[in-house]
Protein backbone atom coordinates (compact mmCIF):
# COMPACT_ATOMS: atom_id res chain seq x y z
CA UNK A 1 0.00 0.00 0.00
CA UNK A 2 1.28 3.50 -0.82
CA UNK A 3 1.22 5.65 2.34
CA UNK A 4 2.31 9.24 2.82
CA UNK A 5 3.36 10.34 6.31
CA UNK A 6 2.45 13.99 6.78
CA UNK A 7 3.81 15.73 9.87
CA UNK A 8 4.83 19.07 11.29
CA UNK A 9 8.20 17.67 12.36
CA UNK A 10 10.11 14.41 12.08
CA UNK A 11 9.66 13.67 15.79
CA UNK A 12 10.10 10.33 17.55
CA UNK A 13 6.52 9.22 16.87
CA UNK A 14 6.78 10.00 13.13
CA UNK A 15 10.08 8.13 13.02
CA UNK A 16 8.56 5.09 14.66
CA UNK A 17 5.51 5.11 12.39
CA UNK A 18 7.75 5.39 9.34
CA UNK A 19 9.76 2.32 10.31
CA UNK A 20 6.71 0.32 11.44
CA UNK A 21 4.94 0.88 8.11
CA UNK A 22 8.04 0.00 6.10
CA UNK A 23 8.45 -3.21 8.09
CA UNK A 24 4.80 -4.03 7.33
CA UNK A 25 5.77 -3.96 3.65
CA UNK A 26 4.21 -0.64 2.65
CA UNK A 27 5.62 1.91 0.20
CA UNK A 28 6.19 5.05 2.31
CA UNK A 29 6.85 8.67 1.38
CA UNK A 30 7.07 11.62 3.79
CA UNK A 31 6.42 15.35 4.06
CA UNK A 32 7.35 17.43 7.10
CA UNK A 33 6.70 21.11 7.70
CA UNK A 34 3.65 21.32 5.38
CA UNK A 35 5.41 22.76 2.33
CA UNK A 36 2.30 22.85 0.13
CA UNK A 37 4.23 23.07 -3.16
CA UNK A 38 6.28 20.00 -2.29
CA UNK A 39 3.23 18.24 -0.85
CA UNK A 40 1.15 18.70 -3.99
CA UNK A 41 4.05 17.50 -6.12
CA UNK A 42 4.38 14.42 -3.92
CA UNK A 43 0.67 13.70 -4.14
CA UNK A 44 0.77 13.91 -7.92
CA UNK A 45 3.89 11.77 -8.36
CA UNK A 46 3.51 9.32 -5.48
CA UNK A 47 -0.30 9.01 -5.59
CA UNK A 48 -0.75 7.70 -2.03
CA UNK A 49 -3.70 5.54 -1.14
CA UNK A 50 -3.62 6.83 2.44
CA UNK A 51 -2.14 9.80 4.33
CA UNK A 52 -1.30 9.32 8.02
CA UNK A 53 -0.50 12.23 10.31
CA UNK A 54 1.16 11.05 13.57
CA UNK A 55 2.15 14.58 14.65
CA UNK A 56 0.48 17.45 12.88
CA UNK A 57 -0.03 21.01 14.11
CA UNK A 58 -0.75 22.47 10.64
CA UNK A 59 -4.12 22.49 8.94
CA UNK A 60 -4.43 20.23 5.90
CA UNK A 61 -5.69 22.16 2.82
CA UNK A 62 -9.33 21.38 2.11
CA UNK A 63 -8.80 19.99 -1.38
CA UNK A 64 -6.19 17.54 -0.09
CA UNK A 65 -8.28 15.96 2.68
CA UNK A 66 -11.26 15.82 0.37
CA UNK A 67 -9.32 13.95 -2.31
CA UNK A 68 -7.27 11.69 -0.01
CA UNK A 69 -8.17 9.92 3.24
CA UNK A 70 -6.08 11.69 5.90
CA UNK A 71 -5.88 10.05 9.34
CA UNK A 72 -4.82 12.31 12.20
CA UNK A 73 -3.58 11.20 15.63
CA UNK A 74 -5.37 13.21 18.32
CA UNK A 75 -4.07 12.75 21.89
CA UNK A 76 -7.50 12.74 23.46
CA UNK A 77 -10.49 10.55 24.22
CA UNK A 78 -13.41 10.23 21.81
CA UNK A 79 -15.15 13.59 21.53
CA UNK A 80 -12.21 15.58 22.86
CA UNK A 81 -11.32 18.38 20.48
CA UNK A 82 -8.86 21.23 20.42
CA UNK A 83 -5.07 21.73 20.22
CA UNK A 84 -4.35 21.49 23.98
CA UNK A 85 -5.75 18.04 24.72
CA UNK A 86 -2.96 16.64 26.89
CA UNK A 87 -2.34 20.02 28.52
CA UNK A 88 -5.89 20.18 29.87
CA UNK A 89 -5.96 16.52 30.89
CA UNK A 90 -2.74 16.82 32.92
CA UNK A 91 -3.55 20.17 34.51
CA UNK A 92 -7.01 18.90 35.50
CA UNK A 93 -5.54 15.69 36.93
CA UNK A 94 -7.61 13.33 34.82
CA UNK A 95 -7.12 9.75 35.95
CA UNK A 96 -7.50 8.27 32.48
CA UNK A 97 -7.08 9.61 28.98
CA UNK A 98 -6.72 8.29 25.45
CA UNK A 99 -5.71 8.63 21.82
CA UNK A 100 -8.16 8.82 18.93
CA UNK A 101 -7.42 8.37 15.23
CA UNK A 102 -9.62 10.74 13.23
CA UNK A 103 -10.20 11.34 9.57
CA UNK A 104 -9.57 14.95 8.56
CA UNK A 105 -12.72 16.94 7.96
CA UNK A 106 -13.86 20.54 7.67
CA UNK A 107 -14.22 20.87 11.43
CA UNK A 108 -11.10 20.34 13.52
CA UNK A 109 -11.00 16.96 15.34
CA UNK A 110 -14.62 16.25 14.36
CA UNK A 111 -14.00 13.75 11.57
CA UNK A 112 -14.95 10.09 11.48
CA UNK A 113 -13.27 7.87 14.06
CA UNK A 114 -11.03 5.04 12.86
CA UNK A 115 -10.09 3.87 16.32
CA UNK A 116 -9.47 4.89 19.91
CA UNK A 117 -7.46 3.54 22.82
CA UNK A 118 -7.56 4.67 26.46
CA UNK A 119 -4.91 4.44 29.16
CA UNK A 120 -4.33 5.32 32.81
CA UNK A 121 -3.00 8.89 32.96
CA UNK A 122 0.05 9.08 35.19
CA UNK A 123 0.91 12.22 37.13
CA UNK A 124 3.88 13.04 34.94
CA UNK A 125 5.07 15.59 32.40
CA UNK A 126 3.45 15.94 29.00
CA UNK A 127 6.68 14.69 27.42
CA UNK A 128 6.65 11.53 29.51
CA UNK A 129 2.99 10.71 28.79
CA UNK A 130 3.39 11.47 25.10
CA UNK A 131 6.49 9.33 24.68
CA UNK A 132 5.05 6.32 26.47
CA UNK A 133 1.28 5.93 26.53
CA UNK A 134 0.34 8.27 23.68
CA UNK A 135 2.98 6.98 21.28
CA UNK A 136 2.24 3.32 21.97
CA UNK A 137 -1.50 3.83 21.49
CA UNK A 138 -0.97 5.93 18.35
CA UNK A 139 1.19 3.27 16.70
CA UNK A 140 -1.36 0.56 17.51
CA UNK A 141 -4.18 2.64 16.05
CA UNK A 142 -2.29 3.52 12.86
CA UNK A 143 -1.29 -0.10 12.21
CA UNK A 144 -4.88 -1.24 12.76
CA UNK A 145 -6.21 1.52 10.52
CA UNK A 146 -3.85 0.58 7.69
CA UNK A 147 -5.19 -2.97 7.85
CA UNK A 148 -8.79 -1.69 8.03
CA UNK A 149 -8.19 0.54 5.02
CA UNK A 150 -7.55 -2.56 2.95
CA UNK A 151 -10.89 -4.13 3.97
CA UNK A 152 -13.84 -3.16 1.80
CA UNK A 153 -16.24 -3.83 4.66
CA UNK A 154 -14.65 -1.35 7.10
CA UNK A 155 -16.46 1.90 7.86
CA UNK A 156 -15.22 4.49 10.38
CA UNK A 157 -17.68 5.77 12.98
CA UNK A 158 -18.98 9.34 12.84
CA UNK A 159 -18.52 11.46 15.95
CA UNK A 160 -21.88 11.55 17.73
CA UNK A 161 -22.13 13.35 21.06
CA UNK A 162 -25.52 11.72 21.68
CA UNK A 163 -23.76 8.40 22.33
CA UNK A 164 -23.25 7.94 26.10
CA UNK A 165 -19.71 6.58 25.68
CA UNK A 166 -18.57 9.85 24.06
CA UNK A 167 -17.14 11.71 27.05
CA UNK A 168 -14.89 14.30 25.41
CA UNK A 169 -15.73 17.92 24.68
CA UNK A 170 -14.41 20.79 22.58
CA UNK A 171 -11.76 22.61 24.60
CA UNK A 172 -10.04 25.91 23.78
CA UNK A 173 -6.34 26.34 23.21
CA UNK A 174 -4.65 26.65 26.59
CA UNK A 175 -3.01 30.07 26.83
CA UNK A 176 -0.49 31.55 29.22
CA UNK A 177 -3.27 33.17 31.24
CA UNK A 178 -4.53 29.63 31.96
CA UNK A 179 -1.03 28.47 32.89
CA UNK A 180 -0.04 31.45 35.06
CA UNK A 181 1.31 30.60 38.54
CA UNK A 182 0.44 32.53 41.68
CA UNK A 183 3.38 31.60 43.89
CA UNK A 184 1.84 33.28 46.94
CA UNK A 185 -1.28 31.12 47.06
CA UNK A 186 -0.97 28.06 44.83
CA UNK A 187 -0.07 24.66 46.22
CA UNK A 188 2.93 22.62 45.14
CA UNK A 189 0.62 20.10 43.44
CA UNK A 190 -1.11 22.79 41.38
CA UNK A 191 2.19 24.32 40.25
CA UNK A 192 3.64 20.94 39.32
CA UNK A 193 0.53 20.16 37.26
CA UNK A 194 0.82 23.45 35.37
CA UNK A 195 4.50 23.01 34.54
CA UNK A 196 4.00 19.33 33.67
CA UNK A 197 1.14 20.27 31.32
CA UNK A 198 3.37 22.75 29.48
CA UNK A 199 6.45 20.54 29.26
CA UNK A 200 8.54 20.73 26.07
CA UNK A 201 6.19 23.36 24.65
CA UNK A 202 5.19 26.07 25.33
CA UNK A 203 6.42 26.13 28.95
CA UNK A 204 4.92 28.33 31.66
CA UNK A 205 5.70 32.03 31.30
CA UNK A 206 6.99 33.28 34.65
CA UNK A 207 9.87 35.27 36.10
CA UNK A 208 13.19 34.06 37.51
CA UNK A 209 15.44 36.64 39.16
CA UNK A 210 13.23 39.33 37.63
CA UNK A 211 13.69 38.05 34.08
CA UNK A 212 10.62 36.89 32.09
CA UNK A 213 11.15 33.27 31.11
CA UNK A 214 9.27 30.14 30.12
CA UNK A 215 10.01 27.43 32.67
CA UNK A 216 10.16 23.66 32.18
CA UNK A 217 10.97 20.44 33.99
CA UNK A 218 9.50 20.62 37.49
CA UNK A 219 10.13 18.17 40.32
CA UNK A 220 9.29 18.06 44.02
CA UNK A 221 11.71 19.27 46.70
CA UNK A 222 11.09 17.26 49.90
CA UNK A 223 13.01 19.31 52.50
CA UNK A 224 13.66 22.98 51.75
CA UNK A 225 11.03 25.55 52.68
CA UNK A 226 10.72 29.34 52.47
CA UNK A 227 8.51 32.28 51.69
CA UNK A 228 6.32 31.54 48.63
CA UNK A 229 8.17 32.44 45.44
CA UNK A 230 11.56 32.70 47.16
CA UNK A 231 14.59 31.13 45.45
CA UNK A 232 15.94 28.65 48.00
CA UNK A 233 18.80 26.82 46.31
CA UNK A 234 20.68 25.98 43.11
CA UNK A 235 21.88 22.52 42.16
CA UNK A 236 23.17 20.97 38.94
CA UNK A 237 21.72 23.73 36.80
CA UNK A 238 18.28 23.69 38.46
CA UNK A 239 16.60 26.34 40.62
CA UNK A 240 14.61 25.54 43.76
CA UNK A 241 11.66 27.82 44.47
CA UNK A 242 9.33 27.90 47.45
CA UNK A 243 5.58 27.40 47.09
CA UNK A 244 2.78 28.12 49.55
CA UNK A 245 3.13 24.63 51.06
CA UNK A 246 6.53 23.32 49.95
CA UNK A 247 9.06 23.80 47.17
CA UNK A 248 9.83 22.64 43.65
CA UNK A 249 12.85 22.43 41.37
CA UNK A 250 12.79 24.10 37.96
CA UNK A 251 15.25 22.52 35.56
CA UNK A 252 15.06 24.63 32.39
CA UNK A 253 14.22 28.18 31.42
CA UNK A 254 13.86 30.01 28.11
CA UNK A 255 14.29 33.74 28.60
CA UNK A 256 12.45 36.61 26.99
CA UNK A 257 13.90 40.11 26.56
CA UNK A 258 17.25 39.29 28.15
CA UNK A 259 20.26 40.44 26.12
CA UNK A 260 22.76 38.46 28.20
CA UNK A 261 21.13 35.06 27.62
CA UNK A 262 19.83 33.75 24.27
CA UNK A 263 16.11 32.84 24.11
CA UNK A 264 16.63 29.07 24.03
CA UNK A 265 16.08 26.36 26.63
CA UNK A 266 18.99 26.36 29.09
CA UNK A 267 19.55 25.19 32.67
CA UNK A 268 17.49 27.53 34.84
CA UNK A 269 20.49 28.35 37.02
CA UNK A 270 22.10 30.06 34.01
CA UNK A 271 19.99 33.06 34.98
CA UNK A 272 21.37 32.98 38.51
CA UNK A 273 24.92 33.29 37.20
CA UNK A 274 23.91 36.43 35.32
CA UNK A 275 21.70 38.08 37.94
CA UNK A 276 23.20 37.21 41.33
CA UNK A 277 26.26 38.50 43.12
CA UNK A 278 28.97 35.81 43.43
CA UNK A 279 28.45 35.48 47.20
CA UNK A 280 24.69 34.93 46.85
CA UNK A 281 25.22 32.47 44.01
CA UNK A 282 27.65 30.53 46.18
CA UNK A 283 25.25 30.54 49.14
CA UNK A 284 22.36 29.17 47.09
CA UNK A 285 24.61 26.54 45.52
CA UNK A 286 25.68 25.36 48.97
CA UNK A 287 22.03 25.06 49.98
CA UNK A 288 21.45 22.90 46.92
CA UNK A 289 24.15 20.48 47.99
CA UNK A 290 22.05 19.49 51.02
CA UNK A 291 18.93 18.51 49.06
CA UNK A 292 17.77 15.36 47.32
CA UNK A 293 17.80 16.84 43.78
CA UNK A 294 20.23 15.32 41.30
CA UNK A 295 19.90 14.45 37.63
CA UNK A 296 22.44 11.64 38.17
CA UNK A 297 21.65 8.94 40.73
CA UNK A 298 23.03 5.49 41.50
CA UNK A 299 20.71 2.91 43.06
CA UNK A 300 22.13 -0.34 44.38
CA UNK A 301 20.08 -3.53 44.18
CA UNK A 302 21.52 -6.95 44.99
CA UNK A 303 24.96 -6.93 43.30
CA UNK A 304 24.16 -4.30 40.70
CA UNK A 305 24.57 -0.52 40.49
CA UNK A 306 21.80 1.09 38.43
CA UNK A 307 23.09 4.41 37.10
CA UNK A 308 20.38 6.91 36.14
CA UNK A 309 21.24 10.07 34.20
CA UNK A 310 18.02 11.98 33.63
CA UNK A 311 19.20 14.81 31.38
CA UNK A 312 16.47 17.13 30.09
CA UNK A 313 15.64 16.13 26.50
CA UNK A 314 18.53 13.67 26.70
CA UNK A 315 21.20 16.31 26.07
CA UNK A 316 24.44 15.84 28.04
CA UNK A 317 26.40 19.04 28.74
CA UNK A 318 30.09 19.13 29.59
CA UNK A 319 29.34 19.42 33.31
CA UNK A 320 26.82 16.57 33.19
CA UNK A 321 29.31 14.32 31.39
CA UNK A 322 31.97 15.08 34.00
CA UNK A 323 29.56 14.25 36.82
CA UNK A 324 28.37 11.08 35.05
CA UNK A 325 31.95 9.90 34.70
CA UNK A 326 32.49 10.52 38.42
CA UNK A 327 29.33 8.54 39.25
CA UNK A 328 30.56 5.62 37.14
CA UNK A 329 33.96 5.71 38.85
CA UNK A 330 32.27 5.67 42.27
CA UNK A 331 30.06 2.74 41.26
CA UNK A 332 33.11 0.84 40.00
CA UNK A 333 34.74 1.24 43.41
CA UNK A 334 31.69 -0.25 45.13
CA UNK A 335 30.96 -3.93 45.67
CA UNK A 336 28.62 -3.97 42.66
CA UNK A 337 29.56 -6.66 40.16
CA UNK A 338 27.29 -5.24 37.43
CA UNK A 339 26.83 -1.66 36.24
CA UNK A 340 23.51 -0.90 34.54
CA UNK A 341 23.23 2.37 32.62
CA UNK A 342 19.56 3.41 32.77
CA UNK A 343 19.52 6.83 31.09
CA UNK A 344 16.58 9.08 31.96
CA UNK A 345 12.81 8.86 32.32
CA UNK A 346 12.05 10.24 28.85
CA UNK A 347 15.28 9.73 26.89
CA UNK A 348 18.26 7.45 27.24
CA UNK A 349 20.70 10.03 25.89
CA UNK A 350 20.97 12.19 22.77
CA UNK A 351 24.65 13.08 22.93
CA UNK A 352 26.26 16.48 23.43
CA UNK A 353 24.19 19.48 24.56
CA UNK A 354 23.68 21.71 21.52
CA UNK A 355 21.83 24.41 23.49
CA UNK A 356 24.57 25.01 26.07
CA UNK A 357 27.10 24.96 23.23
CA UNK A 358 25.11 27.56 21.29
CA UNK A 359 24.85 29.78 24.38
CA UNK A 360 28.57 29.57 25.20
CA UNK A 361 30.85 32.57 24.67
CA UNK A 362 32.91 30.36 22.34
CA UNK A 363 30.69 27.61 20.84
CA UNK A 364 33.62 26.00 19.03
CA UNK A 365 35.58 25.62 22.26
CA UNK A 366 32.53 24.41 24.18
CA UNK A 367 31.87 21.85 21.44
CA UNK A 368 35.41 20.56 21.94
CA UNK A 369 35.02 20.38 25.71
CA UNK A 370 31.65 18.63 25.46
CA UNK A 371 32.76 15.99 22.97
CA UNK A 372 35.86 15.20 25.01
CA UNK A 373 33.80 14.96 28.19
CA UNK A 374 31.39 12.42 26.68
CA UNK A 375 34.35 10.53 25.23
CA UNK A 376 35.75 10.29 28.76
CA UNK A 377 32.45 8.79 29.96
CA UNK A 378 32.55 6.14 27.27
CA UNK A 379 36.19 5.33 27.90
CA UNK A 380 35.37 4.83 31.59
CA UNK A 381 32.65 2.34 30.64
CA UNK A 382 34.84 0.44 28.20
CA UNK A 383 37.65 0.19 30.74
CA UNK A 384 35.67 -1.72 33.36
CA UNK A 385 37.56 -5.04 33.63
CA UNK A 386 36.04 -5.93 37.01
CA UNK A 387 32.37 -5.30 36.25
CA UNK A 388 29.88 -6.51 33.69
CA UNK A 389 28.35 -3.43 32.07
CA UNK A 390 24.84 -3.26 30.64
CA UNK A 391 22.94 -0.47 28.86
CA UNK A 392 19.17 -0.44 29.40
CA UNK A 393 17.74 1.45 26.43
CA UNK A 394 14.39 2.17 28.05
CA UNK A 395 13.83 5.17 25.82
CA UNK A 396 14.86 6.65 22.50
CA UNK A 397 18.51 7.54 21.95
CA UNK A 398 20.36 9.48 19.31
CA UNK A 399 23.81 10.50 18.07
CA UNK A 400 26.49 10.01 20.72
CA UNK A 401 23.87 8.90 23.24
CA UNK A 402 23.02 5.86 21.11
CA UNK A 403 26.71 5.08 20.65
CA UNK A 404 27.26 5.45 24.41
CA UNK A 405 25.10 2.36 24.96
CA UNK A 406 27.45 0.32 22.76
CA UNK A 407 30.30 0.91 25.21
CA UNK A 408 28.60 -1.63 27.46
CA UNK A 409 29.12 -5.39 27.26
CA UNK A 410 25.38 -5.99 26.80
CA UNK A 411 22.67 -3.74 25.38
CA UNK A 412 19.01 -4.31 26.29
CA UNK A 413 16.27 -2.45 24.42
CA UNK A 414 12.62 -1.79 25.20
CA UNK A 415 10.37 -2.78 22.32
CA UNK A 416 9.18 0.29 20.41
CA UNK A 417 12.22 2.50 21.02
CA UNK A 418 13.67 4.52 18.15
CA UNK A 419 17.43 4.89 17.71
CA UNK A 420 19.33 7.40 15.58
CA UNK A 421 23.02 6.43 15.90
CA UNK A 422 24.37 8.97 13.42
CA UNK A 423 25.65 12.54 13.22
CA UNK A 424 25.60 13.62 9.56
CA UNK A 425 22.36 15.59 9.83
CA UNK A 426 24.24 17.98 12.11
CA UNK A 427 27.30 18.09 9.88
CA UNK A 428 29.48 16.09 12.28
CA UNK A 429 31.78 13.14 11.76
CA UNK A 430 31.13 12.11 15.36
CA UNK A 431 33.25 10.71 18.15
CA UNK A 432 32.36 8.63 21.24
CA UNK A 433 34.63 5.88 19.86
CA UNK A 434 31.94 5.09 17.29
CA UNK A 435 34.50 3.93 14.71
CA UNK A 436 35.43 1.18 17.18
CA UNK A 437 32.09 0.40 18.79
CA UNK A 438 29.64 0.47 15.88
CA UNK A 439 31.49 -1.69 13.30
CA UNK A 440 32.35 -4.13 16.08
CA UNK A 441 28.62 -4.57 16.69
CA UNK A 442 27.04 -4.42 13.25
CA UNK A 443 29.94 -4.81 10.80
CA UNK A 444 31.74 -2.22 8.69
CA UNK A 445 29.24 -2.17 5.81
CA UNK A 446 26.22 -1.70 8.03
CA UNK A 447 28.03 0.93 10.09
CA UNK A 448 28.70 2.88 6.89
CA UNK A 449 25.05 2.60 5.80
CA UNK A 450 23.70 3.64 9.22
CA UNK A 451 25.92 6.70 9.53
CA UNK A 452 25.39 7.97 5.98
CA UNK A 453 21.69 7.20 5.42
CA UNK A 454 20.74 9.06 8.62
CA UNK A 455 17.59 7.01 9.11
CA UNK A 456 15.96 5.94 12.39
CA UNK A 457 15.82 2.30 13.40
CA UNK A 458 13.32 0.50 15.59
CA UNK A 459 14.34 -1.65 18.52
CA UNK A 460 13.35 -4.75 16.54
CA UNK A 461 15.65 -3.70 13.68
CA UNK A 462 18.45 -2.98 16.13
CA UNK A 463 18.00 -6.50 17.50
CA UNK A 464 18.17 -8.04 14.03
CA UNK A 465 21.46 -6.31 13.27
CA UNK A 466 22.86 -6.97 16.78
CA UNK A 467 22.97 -3.31 17.75
CA UNK A 468 21.08 -4.57 20.82
CA UNK A 469 21.40 -8.03 22.34
CA UNK A 470 17.92 -8.45 23.82
CA UNK A 471 14.57 -6.73 23.36
CA UNK A 472 12.21 -6.68 26.34
CA UNK A 473 8.51 -5.80 26.62
CA UNK A 474 7.30 -2.32 25.63
CA UNK A 475 5.22 -2.02 28.81
CA UNK A 476 7.28 0.12 31.19
CA UNK A 477 6.75 -1.96 34.33
CA UNK A 478 7.15 -5.27 32.52
CA UNK A 479 10.41 -4.07 30.98
CA UNK A 480 11.89 -3.30 34.39
CA UNK A 481 10.83 -6.66 35.80
CA UNK A 482 12.50 -8.45 32.89
CA UNK A 483 15.59 -6.26 33.27
CA UNK A 484 16.02 -6.98 36.98
CA UNK A 485 15.67 -10.72 36.35
CA UNK A 486 18.25 -10.54 33.55
CA UNK A 487 20.72 -8.59 35.72
CA UNK A 488 20.38 -11.12 38.55
CA UNK A 489 21.17 -13.96 36.15
CA UNK A 490 24.11 -12.05 34.72
CA UNK A 491 25.44 -11.30 38.22
CA UNK A 492 25.42 -14.96 39.17
CA UNK A 493 29.04 -15.72 40.24
CA UNK A 494 29.46 -18.53 37.71
CA UNK A 495 28.12 -16.46 34.82
CA UNK A 496 30.04 -13.38 35.93
CA UNK A 497 33.37 -15.22 36.06
CA UNK A 498 33.01 -16.49 32.52
CA UNK A 499 31.74 -13.18 31.15
CA UNK A 500 34.57 -11.21 32.74
CA UNK A 501 37.21 -13.62 31.49
CA UNK A 502 35.91 -13.34 27.92
CA UNK A 503 35.59 -9.58 28.23
CA UNK A 504 39.18 -9.07 29.41
CA UNK A 505 40.54 -11.32 26.68
CA UNK A 506 38.57 -9.53 23.96
CA UNK A 507 39.64 -6.11 25.22
CA UNK A 508 43.30 -7.19 25.21
CA UNK A 509 43.00 -8.48 21.65
CA UNK A 510 41.22 -5.34 20.47
CA UNK A 511 43.80 -3.09 22.10
CA UNK A 512 46.65 -5.04 20.53
CA UNK A 513 45.03 -4.73 17.09
CA UNK A 514 44.37 -0.99 17.41
CA UNK A 515 44.57 1.01 20.65
CA UNK A 516 41.49 2.95 21.71
CA UNK A 517 43.56 6.13 21.72
CA UNK A 518 44.03 5.88 17.95
CA UNK A 519 40.27 5.65 17.35
CA UNK A 520 39.69 8.69 19.52
CA UNK A 521 42.52 10.68 18.00
CA UNK A 522 41.30 10.07 14.44
CA UNK A 523 37.71 10.99 15.33
CA UNK A 524 38.71 14.15 17.16
CA UNK A 525 40.99 15.30 14.33
CA UNK A 526 37.95 15.31 12.06
CA UNK A 527 35.85 17.15 14.63
CA UNK A 528 38.51 19.70 15.46
CA UNK A 529 38.56 20.85 11.84
CA UNK A 530 34.76 21.13 11.87
CA UNK A 531 34.62 23.02 15.17
CA UNK A 532 37.39 25.47 14.26
CA UNK A 533 35.91 26.35 10.86
CA UNK A 534 33.40 29.18 11.48
CA UNK A 535 31.84 28.47 8.08
CA UNK A 536 31.30 24.75 8.71
CA UNK A 537 27.82 23.34 8.18
CA UNK A 538 27.80 22.17 11.81
CA UNK A 539 27.68 25.70 13.20
CA UNK A 540 24.78 26.69 10.90
CA UNK A 541 22.91 23.42 11.47
CA UNK A 542 23.32 23.67 15.24
CA UNK A 543 22.06 27.26 15.28
CA UNK A 544 19.04 26.40 13.13
CA UNK A 545 18.25 23.34 15.25
CA UNK A 546 18.47 25.21 18.54
CA UNK A 547 16.40 28.15 17.34
CA UNK A 548 13.98 25.93 15.39
CA UNK A 549 14.51 28.10 12.32
CA UNK A 550 13.62 25.30 9.92
CA UNK A 551 12.01 21.88 10.39
CA UNK A 552 14.49 19.06 10.71
CA UNK A 553 13.90 17.16 7.46
CA UNK A 554 15.49 13.70 7.47
CA UNK A 555 18.11 12.71 4.90
CA UNK A 556 16.09 10.75 2.37
CA UNK A 557 16.83 9.44 -1.08
CA UNK A 558 16.02 6.24 -2.88
CA UNK A 559 19.70 5.30 -3.01
CA UNK A 560 20.42 5.71 0.69
CA UNK A 561 17.05 4.19 1.63
CA UNK A 562 17.61 1.10 -0.50
CA UNK A 563 21.18 0.71 0.77
CA UNK A 564 20.04 0.93 4.39
CA UNK A 565 17.15 -1.49 3.83
CA UNK A 566 19.50 -3.98 2.22
CA UNK A 567 22.07 -3.85 5.00
CA UNK A 568 19.38 -3.90 7.70
CA UNK A 569 17.85 -6.97 6.13
CA UNK A 570 21.06 -8.96 5.89
CA UNK A 571 21.87 -11.63 8.44
CA UNK A 572 25.10 -10.97 10.29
Amino acid sequence: MKILILGSAFNGLCQRVQRELILMGHDVDQNYGMDETLLRSQLFNFAPQLIVCPFLTHRIPDDIWRDHPCLIVHPGIVGDRGPSSLDWAISQRKTSWGVTLLQADAEMDAGDIWGTENFILRQASKTSVYKREVSQAAVNLIKNAVRDCQRDSFRPLPLDYRRPEVKGTLQPMMRQVDRAIDWATETTASILDKINAADTTPGVLDEIFGVPAHIFGASLEPVLRGAPGEILALAHGAVCRATSDGAIWIRQAKTKFCEAIPPIKLPAATLAQQRLAPAEFQRLSECGNTTAFNDIEVHYLDNAAYIYFDFYNGAASTDQCIRLKEAIITAKKSSASTLVLMGGENFFCNGIHLNTIEAAADPAHESWLNINAIDDVILEIINSPNQITLAALRNNAGAGGAILALACDTVIGRDGIVLNPHYNNMGLYGSEYWTYLLPKRVGAERAQAITTACQPMLGSEALDMRFVDELFHENWDQFHLELEHYVREMSNPENRTLLLANKRLQRQQDEATKPLELYRRAELEQLQQTFEDPQSYYHRARHNFVYKIAPQIPCWSNATHENLERTMGETA
